[in-house]
């Protein structure tokens, strides 16, 4: 009996010395998990705040800037046409826990910003970025998008410096948010705009490549009307119509003769809006055809920076594209793309887009 005493004894002994610490014992904290209540995301536990954006190339942009310290989602699929995009009963969700809602704004998105007026906790800010990029006074209206109807073409983002723009705004916004990842935000911003700078000497070499009397756009959608102001294009002309509709026959036999007057050698529709009327008009006007994109990036992929595999799969790949098949139609030289690194600043791709100098 003494024996078997002894020997309990020794068990809880032995189970008291090996038990592990009581799990409220005090840990020192890391420097990141002293930071700023408002970053949850680094305090183990603990969600990270979510980032509600819209179309690819905004998502791409402010995750490119967000990096690991925000979850970012997009809620409009890319390939999805954003000006009749209605959201789905599960963006609601989304939207009820977002703590910052980015859209573009210029009346892009008006569904979604009712949606999310609606359903946003009450002290989450919509932020638009493209009426804090340009004042009113630089709206451009088109063929798409006739001052008679009230809506500005929204497509700032095709312009590489608007997308500048973007980016900066985006680590304002993240920064208010997260003070503490202010130094974060910055350095991932600093990082992105060298690349956005490299797109922009690239687009200006390419159109330069481009004869001066082809540097003219037909497009299916009227989407690079402030790309083309800021590179010396001009925009000659959309087939689609201001409601989204396919054109009337009447327009077609104009936008016929018109290329046929103008000679430009190449017309450029959308994978996004998928037409016959495009071919038709090449055909019969004896020119070349391509898709360009807005909004929908190349190959496959997220466009949430830290989800991406595809260095391809992102808004500057988007825009390397577009330059390749637009110097490719129009006389000029794709090649001088060839050197763009394409990839994100952050996430899986960041290692081979930042090689060492």
């Amino acid at each position: 009996m003494k024996a078997f005493v002894h020997l309990s004894l020794l068990a809880l002994l032995l189970t008291a010395c090996n038990s592990a610490p009581p799990t409220n014992t005090a840990v020192s904290p890391s420097p990141a998990a002293t930071s700023a209540p408002a970053q949850a995301s680094n305090q183990q536990g603990q969600k990270k705040l979510l980032v509600v954006t819209t179309v690819a190339p905004l998502t791409n942009i402010v995750s490119n800037i967000a990096g690991d310290r925000m979850e970012v989602k997009g809620i409009i699929p890319e390939g999805t046409d954003s000006h009749t995009f209605e959201p789905r009963p599960s963006d609601t969700d989304i939207l009820s826990k977002a703590s910052l809602i980015l859209v573009n704004g210029l009346h892009l998105e008006s569904p979604t910003e009712k949606l999310a007026n609606a359903t946003k906790p009450k002290d989450t800010k919509i932020f638009e970025m493209g009426g804090n990029t340009i004042t009113q006074d630089q709206w451009m209206f088109d063929f798409s998008f006739p001052k008679d109807k009230g809506d500005p073409n929204p497509h700032l983002w095709v312009n590489p410096k608007y997308a500048e723009a973007y980016a900066k705004l985006a680590a304002q916004q993240l920064t208010a948010l997260d003070p503490a990842g202010k130094d974060y935000y910055e350095t991932n911003l600093k990082n992105y705009l060298q690349r956005l700078e490299e797109l922009d000497k690239v687009t200006r070499e390419v159109v330069a490549s481009i004869p001066p009397q082809n540097r003219k756009l037909l497009t299916y959608h009227d989407s690079w009307a402030y790309w083309a102001r800021e590179y010396g294009f001009e925009v000659i002309g959309a087939i689609q119509p201001s409601d989204f509709k396919e054109p009337s026959a009447q327009d077609v036999a104009k936008l016929i003769d018109q290329v046929k007057k103008v000679g430009v050698p190449a017309i450029f529709g959308s994978e996004v809006y998928p037409s016959k009327v495009e071919e038709q008009i090449a055909r019969e006007a004896n020119v070349k055809t391509a898709n360009t994109a807005d909004d929908e990036l190349p190959g496959e992929g997220s466009a949430n920076a830290l989800e991406n595999k595809n260095p391809q799969h992102t808004y500057i790949g988007m825009m390397a594209n577009n330059l390749r098949i637009i110097a490719t139609n129009l006389g000029g030289k794709p090649e001088l793309v060839d050197g763009l690194v394409t990839a994100n600043v952050v996430g899986p791709t960041a290692v081979a887009a930042n090689p060492a100098k």
